[in-house]
């Protein structure tokens, strides 16, 4: 059955959980400040926690968790510059900026409503100014008349607000419409660190459409190439060489090199992953790639060869447990310490600090920890400005 992530999760019914934990904070802070996760009951509210920076555990901030702004939220990101968090709500049809206060708490500033419907995944470039949104739908199709999706544009102001500054909400024309087409059931959307190229899942097609970005953030196609049987997540490396997309209905990840032009070019071999995988990232250092699999609740680790772009699995645990349904994996940005699961059946997110040397994962102090209802995905904000080493071949 191929299902994207949002029609997975609307399948599922779970009873919202209470808050808080026994952890105290201590020392000063050296990595990332909040975790924000989105959950989808009730009526769509983010968690926002402040993380300890020694210990990786996480504790609610007060007045958390927060509106989202719209219904269902099932995607969350922050600015590289940490200033803002903006939430992607799939049944509102919106996208929703928020601005994050020094102590973590965020303030609504401006919810847009995208040229389609059903939006389902966001990616922001490195420069933070443009925004990409898919959604199932462009504009004159809807589940009652099926048709191809969108991808959006969004223009980033230095205040964190989308669109132009002349005209607020205004995503990147193209030409007399609003978005860009992509294939049926575009499930996940990523920028590579370059900010040259995007690239869009569909999971539908069994195709991954490509773009070239130009100047004025406008799009450009570079083709539309298969994968797989049911591709529902991507993520791409720090030197914007390598893309890894998981297929949830054959448990593998499948690698691909970034060519010069932006063309995708198969490796030799997909890489097994555990029951259904739904989620990945890549680490800020290049060096180890991650993928939370729903139906087996776990994570699958591996090393990634800075030479071929091949994964292989890190020794040790092949997969390391998380608690029930993970959506959604975070890597800390600011250093690679930690990593976080937003698990939609647990109703929690699960932590692990990573082994810098090795990429094995041990779970942090009190894990997992408590979410409203049904959490969806993560993001994180990094504390001050860390230098990551991006490792070169």
């Amino acid at each position: 059955m191929k299902l994207s992530k949002s029609g997975r999760i609307a399948l599922a019914s779970v009873v919202s959980l209470g808050l808080g934990f026994g952890v105290v904070a201590c020392g000063p802070p050296n990595t990332i400040d909040f975790v924000y996760v989105t959950s989808s009951k009730p009526n769509g509210q983010i968690n926002a926690y402040k993380v300890d920076s020694q210990a990786g555990a996480l504790i609610q901030l007060t007045g958390s968790p927060f509106p989202s702004g719209g219904a269902n939220p099932v995607a969350d990101v922050s600015s590289p510059n940490g200033k803002n968090l903006y939430v992607l709500n799939h049944d509102s049809n919106t996208v929703v900026e928020f601005a994050i206060d020094t102590n973590g708490t965020i303030t609504q500033q401006q919810s847009c409503t995208t040229p389609g419907s059903s939006p389902t995944q966001l990616s922001i470039n490195k420069a933070g100014t443009y925004l990409y949104v898919v959604e199932t739908y462009q504009p004159g199709h809807s589940a009652n008349n099926p048709g191809p999706g969108a991808l959006v544009v969004y223009p980033v102001n230095a205040n964190g607000q989308l669109g132009a500054t002349s005209s607020l909400c205004t995503p990147v024309a193209n030409g007399s419409n609003g978005f860009f087409p992509v294939g049926n059931n575009p499930a996940a959307v990523n920028v590579v660190a370059s900010g040259t190229y995007v690239y869009a899942v569909n999971q539908s097609d069994a195709t991954i459409s490509g773009f070239q970005v130009g100047s004025s953030g406008s799009l450009a196609s570079i083709g539309t190439f298969p994968i797989g049987v049911a591709p529902n997540a991507i993520a791409s490396d720090p030197t914007s060489r390598w893309v890894y997309v998981t297929d949830g209905a054959a448990n593998q990840m499948i690698g691909f090199q970034i060519a010069l032009n932006g063309t995708l070019v198969p490796l030799q071999t997909p890489f097994k992953t555990d029951n259904l995988p739904d989620s990945v990232q890549v680490d800020p250092r290049g060096i180890y790639v991650y993928v939370a699999n729903y139906n087996a609740n776990d994570v699958s680790a591996y090393t990634i060869d800075r030479t071929t772009g091949n994964a292989t699995q890190i020794a040790g645990a092949t997969t390391y447990a998380v608690d029930a349904g993970p959506t959604c994996i975070l890597i800390d940005p600011a250093e690679a310490r930690f990593v976080y699961t937003s698990n939609f059946l647990g109703s929690t997110v699960s932590g692990f600090t990573l082994n810098p040397s090795t990429g094995a994962l041990t779970a942090v102090q009190n894990t997992p920890f408590r979410a409203a209802g049904q959490p969806t995905c993560s993001a994180a904000i990094a504390h001050g400005n860390h230098a990551i080493e991006v490792i070169q071949p």
